[in-house]
């Protein structure tokens, strides 16, 4: 059998998939816990191990082997701008468009205790950006200055202005930082640039991931570590909607990812459905990702239920108790499997409320303005009523008994939000979503055929 070897080592489970070539099949999926805190081969052994207790490897040849991480909480990084509305929201969406877990966010002129914070918060990468093109060049110059009082060496990606490229080159050099320079994410008012800066994201992604302990042993077992898990996703959500030359795409699609530490929403879809709405604010993509960093499983269990109260969890069970020692109990000892009835119950209200808020963060709304003598609908934020499907994948959503009725959350929300308001639900039951994106780099209708053999409808 000649075979692709997929590899995703999340921040709770490593999962192999092996995928038969010539049959055009997922031969097998199998996961063990993550050894991030020891050894993250460790956990890929054990994976792997289980891998040949059912397949018998003598007869596979691996014909290229490539891996995706999200592992201890993915890649994390900071962003700065000018404007809150502009540079700085093309900054977020090019960070989270390109596999980032955001920390926080920074506008105008930074101030020593900023400098501080990002320090302390120690990020992988630093995304300084402000300026559209012939525009200010003020803020991203100080900006520059202030970041080399930086204590630790934190690479920057410098992606604002150009015209103020030459002198924060100067700056930056003279310091002990890394950084890179590339084209400007905001090039013009309302318009998005992120493409450059993805890629120069991913490349430092890539050198970074080896820092993991044991993770120099996996670099020689696989071909390429090609990118964190969520574009590895968003890419698979991308290929299932527009299709391939041979193979004609499913439409606009939402997948919803619950994990340990994140929810994340990807939509591939037209940010505009009604034209007569009035568009207010920076252009929404046509691929769109976010990540909520409260909304979590486990690692995020105690900003979970900070977010959402005990009301957020009574009115999916009137009578759980207990509620904040149980995400307690979730925040300090993620790597426990709970099995019982009543925690399993648990977890599927913790991810509902998760799909609830995550949703109505990544969608639209619509409200009324007064704009030359009449009534206007302004728009802000991507539409989403018409999505056809919402894909579930993570954990808790594929162990549930209901994985649907978790899902359908998606459509809970007030009428002044563009919520999804018919879609059929689909669920990720080999949660080969990550492993399939990683596969669509080497062959796209390959990877278009398994992912529309194993999403099955709810």
């Amino acid at each position: 059998m000649n075979a692709y070897l997929l590899i995703d080592f999340g921040s709770t489970y490593t999962k192999l998939s092996l995928v038969d070539i010539d049959r055009k099949k997922l031969v097998k999926r199998v996961s063990s816990n993550t050894t991030v805190k020891t050894n993250i081969k460790v956990g890929y052994d054990l994976a792997l191990e289980k891998l040949k207790d059912s397949v018998n490897m003598d007869e596979v040849n691996i014909v290229d082997t490539l891996a995706c991480s999200s592992a201890g909480g993915g890649l994390k990084m900071v962003s700065i701008g000018i404007t809150p509305n502009f540079t700085v929201e093309a900054s977020k969406r090019a960070a989270l468009g390109a596999g980032a877990r955001l920390l926080k966010s920074y506008s105008y002129r930074l101030s020593l205790e900023d400098i501080k914070e990002i320090d302390d918060l120690s990020p992988d990468i630093i995304l300084l950006t402000g300026g559209a093109e012939d525009g200010n060049k003020s803020y991203i110059i100080h900006n520059a200055k202030m970041l080399t009082q930086l204590n630790s060496n934190i690479p920057i990606v410098v992606a604002g202005n150009s015209y103020a490229a030459e002198e924060v080159d100067l700056i930056l050099k003279d310091s002990n930082l890394e950084y890179e320079i590339t084209e400007n994410v905001m090039p013009d008012i309302n318009r998005i640039n992120a493409d450059p800066v993805r890629e120069i994201i991913r490349q430092i992604f890539m050198r970074q991931i080896m820092v993991a302990k044991g993770m120099e042993d996996v670099e020689k077992i696989t071909s390429e570590i090609l990118m964190p898990t969520p574009t590895a996703v968003l890419k698979a959500t991308e290929l299932l909607s527009k299709g391939t030359e041979n193979h004609k795409g499913l439409g606009e699609i939402v997948v919803v990812d619950i994990g340990g530490a994140t929810t994340d929403i990807h939509s591939v879809s037209e940010p505009i459905k009604d034209k007569n709405f009035f568009y207010d604010g920076l252009e929404e993509p046509y691929l769109k990702r976010t990540v909520e960093g409260d909304l979590g499983m486990r690692y995020s269990a105690i900003s979970l239920y900070e977010s959402v109260g005990e009301e957020g969890f009574k009115k999916f069970n009137p009578n759980i108790d207990k509620i904040y020692d149980r995400c307690k109990f979730r925040h300090d000892n993620p790597e426990v499997l709970l099995e019982s009835c009543d925690e399993r119950e648990f977890d599927e209200i913790m991810a509902k409320n998760c799909v609830e808020l995550s949703i109505r963060r990544h969608c639209g709304s619509i409200r009324e303005s007064y704009m030359n003598g009449r009534t206007v609908i302004l728009q802000k934020g991507k539409d989403l009523r018409k999505i056809s499907m919402v894909i579930g994948t993570g954990g808790v959503i594929i162990n549930s008994k209901d994985a649907k009725c978790i899902l359908k959350q998606v459509k809970n929300g007030d009428e002044k939000k563009l919520l999804p308001e018919n879609p059929d639900f689909y669920l990720d039951k080999e949660y080969i979503l990550s492993s399939m994106g990683l596969l669509s780099m080497r062959d796209s209708d390959l990877a278009f055929e398994i992912l529309t053999e194993n999403i099955k409808k709810l």
